[in-house]
């Protein structure tokens, strides 16, 4: 597959991007700036950024409590996000969702969700909507491998497949849900093997992978748009924190983790691009420098912005009365 170095260099910053901005928060929270918890998707930056990069910008999605990629990947503000993370006035909810319910409708973030499958049904509806309405619209859901046992998947799978929705199931599945790894909660190798039980394809793909994953989303938007209904992908990944930070990791053997950490997707990709000299020299080590500045700016900008004001405390609670669309 061949893209522009432009391009190629453009993927890179964001997946350096979703990186720093993680382990920037994890500092802020140690510092004091974050309060609450912070669930990170250091190891899985390749899975957002190569399907994010697939969709169009009125193309909506859906996330998980393990959002902040998806978000940055779909065009988010790090300064926006980070002063939600702190529950600032100035973050993307006002302050008042935090890290586990970020959105923006006008970038077509539906908003993550901290109920596990959550959004899966939101992303249905949302692609429910676009086919009612005749728009060339997709809809992509992020969810993790726990998820494919929730109920609210699999009615949303049902109804897609049976009225052909232009919904991606994008499922990173990182082995673990919460502390239990896969094998112990699903009978199955390959979660996608589900989704032909409903009447769509389902493929696996590389999510340490980022032009692979790109790749694979491509297909499955080309075949919502054209009519063909889902398609369920499985992005293999890998979480190399804890599920939360502060997680002791007891159930994780130091041998698998540093197995992984060899095929991290940011390093990875870093290495191939310059290994194929497919970016002048330099350019990586300056995107480093402009992401760092740009986090040091998020930080600050979240610092300075003051909490909610208490007589905001209903605002946002209800929604459009008037019959008005939110995407």
């Amino acid at each position: 597959m061949t893209q522009a170095p432009t391009n190629l260099l453009h993927l890179y910053r964001q997946m350096a991007t979703i990186r720093q901005f993680e382990l920037r928060a994890i500092n802020e929270r140690r510092s004091g700036l974050i309060p609450g918890f912070i669930h990170s998707c250091v190891g899985q930056e390749a899975t957002a950024v190569g399907a994010c990069a697939a969709l169009n910008r009125d193309d909506v999605i859906a996330s998980t409590h393990r959002g902040h990629g998806h978000l940055i990947a779909k065009g988010g503000e790090p300064k926006y996000m980070m002063a939600e993370l702190a529950g600032r006035s100035d973050g993307y909810c006002g302050g008042k969702g935090g890290s586990l319910h970020l959105s923006d409708f006008d970038l077509g973030i539906l908003g993550a969700n901290g109920i596990v499958a959550g959004g899966i049904p939101m992303a249905a509806g949302a692609a429910l909507a676009f086919q009612m309405r005749g728009e060339d619209r997709v809809a992509l859901v992020f969810f993790g491998d726990g998820a494919v046992n929730e109920g609210a998947f699999h009615e949303a799978a049902n109804l897609a497949g049976l009225w052909k929705l232009p919904v991606i199931f994008f499922c990173e599945n990182n082995l673990y849900g919460e502390g239990t790894p896969q094998h112990k909660q699903t009978p199955i190798p390959d979660l996608s093997a589900r989704a032909p039980g409903y009447g769509f394809p389902g493929v696996i793909v590389d999510g340490n992978d980022v032009l692979a994953v790109l790749e694979t989303t491509r297909q499955a938007v080309a075949r919502a748009r054209a009519g063909g209904g889902p398609t369920f992908i499985e992005a293999k990944t890998y979480r190399q924190r804890g599920h939360y930070e502060g997680d002791p990791m007891i159930y994780r053997s130091q041998e698998e983790m540093e197995a992984w950490k060899q095929r991290d997707p940011v390093v990875g990709f870093r290495k191939w691009l310059e290994d194929s000299n497919t970016v002048e020299p330099g350019a990586l080590d300056a995107t480093d420098a402009e992401v760092q500045a740009l986090l040091d700016d998020a930080v600050a900008f979240a610092a300075a912005s003051p909490p909610p004001a208490p007589e905001s405390a209903l605002e946002g609670v209800y929604g459009d009365t008037h019959g008005g669309r939110v995407f």
